[in-house]
């Protein structure tokens, strides 16, 4: 076992015996022998070589015209040929010239000339087609096609209101009276109350009162007001005394006084 030493140790000096690793044996799998025996089992003969022998052309045996092409057996039962197509029967055939043919394929005795003659002289003329021109030059189109025929007031409920516009117009009416309800009734839980003589005569004791008291204060103030906080208390009560004096003076103006809910 070599021991490592420092860098500047004397043991270094001392050589050490060079330590051989050996390799582990090849691996080598159990199952050589037998897949070497079914490869050979499984190897197709003449494989990669061809085959052994092969047969030579002969000049007799060429190549002939239509040799190549498929033949049907000759003993075949030939078939009734049907007539039948897409389900359907064939018209029968042509009649032999010596066959009368049927009445009804019989040529009649009508005169096409002289009755197509009396048709176009009794017939009626076409009339003309509904055309509009939309250009300068003269571009026709179809009027009917256009839109600008008035076919619609022709059905049975041209000018009558269709139902669901009747059907909206309900919904509309009916919401309607729903939010006039709502308000009319909001409107009365916060309408106004008006106040009785002796409400009035109480309150308006009370504003007195309140101003007495406090013309009493400032009557007790000292008359000169060399700090801030007596400025300050007499422009307090001065203040507080002119609104009591234009809330006595409104009730007194107004006899009937409405007072909110709220």
């Amino acid at each position: 076992m070599n021991k490592s030493y420092p860098a500047a140790s004397i043991y270094n000096l001392i050589p050490q015996e060079e330590l051989k690793t050996e390799k582990p044996p090849r691996y080598i799998s159990k199952f050589k022998d037998q897949v070497k025996q079914e490869a050979q089992l499984n190897k197709g003969i003449n494989k990669t070589m061809g085959p052994a022998k092969v047969e030579v052309p002969t000049p007799k045996r060429f190549l002939l015209k239509h040799c190549n092409e498929p033949k049907l057996p000759e003993n075949v039962a030939e078939k009734p040929i049907s007539y039948m197509a897409c389900g359907k029967q064939r018209k029968p055939p042509v009649p032999l010239k010596d066959e009368n043919p049927l009445k009804s394929v019989q040529r009649s005795s009508k005169d096409f000339v002289k009755s197509n003659a009396i048709e176009n002289i009794m017939a009626m003329p076409k009339k003309p087609q509904p055309i509009y021109a939309d250009t300068r030059n003269g571009d026709k189109h179809r009027l009917e096609s256009s839109g600008l025929v008035p076919k619609y007031i022709k059905k049975k409920d041209y000018g009558q209101t269709p139902e669901y516009l009747q059907q909206r117009k309900e919904e509309a009416r009916r919401a309607q009276e729903e939010y006039d309800s709502y308000v009319k009734e909001h409107l009365q839980q916060r309408a106004m109350k008006q106040l009785s003589e002796e409400e009035r005569q109480t309150i308006l004791q009370g504003l007195k009162e309140n101003w007495g008291e406090l013309h009493h204060q400032f009557q007790g103030l000292s008359v000169i007001t060399d700090t801030l906080p007596k400025r300050m208390r007499k422009e307090r009560l001065e203040m507080e005394m002119k609104q009591l004096e234009r809330d006595i003076e409104l009730i007194e103006r107004h006899k009937t006084i409405y007072v909110a809910n709220n």
